[in-house]
């Protein structure tokens, strides 16, 4: 055991937790800066750091980047949504929970979280306006049936194929696509009860602010933006970045982590805030297929300009996505092409390359449509979790984890596992909290003698339990954004659901997966 490079990694994980608490730098960027000083102090090899960049799992993460624009550009989803809504005259807070969540969830379980977010807030905002319901009962609610269906499959969430590909290179099987399902689903399920029977109590109301905005944004002018990772000004205060000759729209309101700031002079653009705009009606279609903000939105109604061919289209891509990625896994498809993996990172690059074919994704512009950030967070995750496990610092934690927790079973230090994985979740971001706990888990499993996939589990479904906290999660983010929401509101009606999700994985994993 090299007891210095266990201190430098040791000292380059605090750092890097201190600096994504402080979000003075992008995730992707922090944490290849610390890939980077484990190579120029013998870590690593330039090869075993780079090796994440070549993981399957992260690719796949690309291409699925690329699938869920496709489903979003065709509006498919919409549509779907526009006729399961309730009317007016059947609509309440409860029946509105049930149709969103329930639809939500089983999108999210295919596809990416963020675009399955955006896609439905603006059908959300027109459909509360329309039957008079507040839209802040729902937002939220809206982010967790993304986080509650994400964990369901192998797919649902980038989370997921970051713990399969580090089995993967540690020489174990990996999940299969729907494994994770046996407890995501049992807590998907009670999330959505726990969300139907309470949420209307512990969520808050539209603030008065919130009612004077949206009358004001009854006309089509006004806007609401979510700035992206690629706005120009981040970091950059108004008097820097001169937003009107940018984007010839004005800023009425900034709002940030759920706070309304209208002297905005001294306060620097950051990604997740939330601006109400006034802008020409050019201003969406313009701004609409760019990253430079996760969300755009305004009450007019959405006018999807996509033939209804290319809706069907798109669903019955999806559907062969993941059917195919399904049947894969089978004994009979192993057998039909020997040496052939019909995996989701197939089936994925077939589809996505079928849609830039139709012209369902623009071919000239599909490069826009990828979160670069959350890929380079992926493979640098990959690199420092090597890096823990070649250091010895994941078996010095683990065993001084075992000494403390002398002679207790195995469920208790997967207990243990889970919650300091959940907490590094909120706090930071779910990949690299995966990515920390996997080789604790792993040595932890070894040196107690017991099969080491509970643990995984466990990690898998902790890690993509962001439910107390705004900035755990991108899609809390942007709800909290669009919606006003505090920190506190948050967490009233968030810690419940993590308590929930903790007791029903620490009971039903060890049934499924048994030590």
């Amino acid at each position: 055991m090299n007891y210095i490079h266990i201190y430098i990694v040791l000292a380059a994980l605090i750092f890097m937790v201190w600096m994504l608490i402080r979000d003075k730098l992008r995730p992707g960027l922090l944490l290849f800066s610390v890939v980077v000083i484990f190579i120029c102090t013998g870590v690593l090899t330039p090869e075993e750091a780079l090796a994440g960049f070549s993981n399957k799992g992260m690719i796949t993460v690309a291409l699925l980047f690329l699938v869920s624009e496709g489903v979003r550009r065709s509006d498919a989803l919409g549509a779907i949504m526009k006729r399961i809504f309730p009317s007016k005259e059947r609509s309440s807070i409860r029946r509105g929970y049930l149709y969103i969540m329930g639809v939500v969830a089983s999108a999210s379980a295919f596809l990416n979280n963020t675009p399955i977010v955006v896609i439905f807030i603006p059908h959300i905002k027109q459909w509360a306006k329309r039957v008079g319901l507040p839209l802040k009962k729902f937002l939220i609610p809206l982010s967790y049936a993304a986080i509650l269906g994400g964990m369901c499959t192998l797919i649902g969430t980038s989370t997921n194929l970051v713990v399969h590909g580090l089995m993967l290179e540690a020489g174990y099987e990996g999940f299969s696509m729907f494994e994770l399902g046996k407890v995501g689903g049992i807590i998907a399920i009670a999330g959505i009860a726990y969300i139907v029977l309470l949420g209307d109590k512990r969520l808050p109301d539209d603030s008065p602010e919130r009612e004077n905005t949206s009358t004001s944004g009854s006309s089509p002018h006004i806007v609401e933006a979510v700035i992206g990772p690629r706005f120009p000004g981040i970091n950059k205060e108004p008097g820097e970045f001169d937003f009107k000759s940018h984007f010839n729209a004005d800023i009425l309101q900034l709002r940030r982590k759920g706070v309304p700031i209208n002297d905005i002079a001294n306060i620097r653009f950051r990604e997740g805030d939330a601006l109400v705009l006034s802008a020409d009606e050019q201003f969406i279609q313009t701004w609409g297929d760019s990253s430079v903000f996760l969300l755009l939105s305004n009450d007019a109604d959405h006018t999807p300009k996509c033939p209804t061919w290319k809706k069907w289209f798109t669903l019955s891509l999806l559907v062969v996505m993941i059917g195919g990625a399904t049947l894969g896994d089978t004994a009979f498809m192993k057998e039909l092409v020997p040496g052939m993996s019909f995996d989701m990172f197939f089936w994925a690059c077939v589809v996505t390359v079928i849609m830039a074919f139709a012209n369902i994704i623009p071919p000239k512009k599909y490069t826009k449509f990828i979160t670069w950030d959350i890929l380079i967070t992926i493979a640098s995750a990959l690199a420092i979790s090597q890096a823990m496990t070649k250091s010895g610092l994941a078996d010095w934690v683990a065993g001084g984890l075992l000494n403390i927790a002398n002679d207790v079973p195995p469920i208790v230090i997967m207990a243990i596992l889970y919650i300091v994985t959940n907490l590094i979740t909120e706090l930071i971001t779910n990949n690299a909290a995966a990515a920390f706990a996997f080789p604790i888990a792993m040595s932890a499993a070894t040196q107690l003698g017991v099969d080491p996939m509970p643990f995984f589990v466990a990690i898998s479904i902790a890690a993509s339990c962001s439910f107390s906290s705004p900035i755990g999660y991108q899609t809390n983010m942007i709800v909290q954004g669009i919606g006003g929401y505090t920190f506190r509101d948050f967490l009233r009606i968030g810690l419940p659901m993590n308590i929930l999700a903790f007791i029903i994985a620490t009971i039903f994993i060890p049934i499924f997966w048994p030590f």
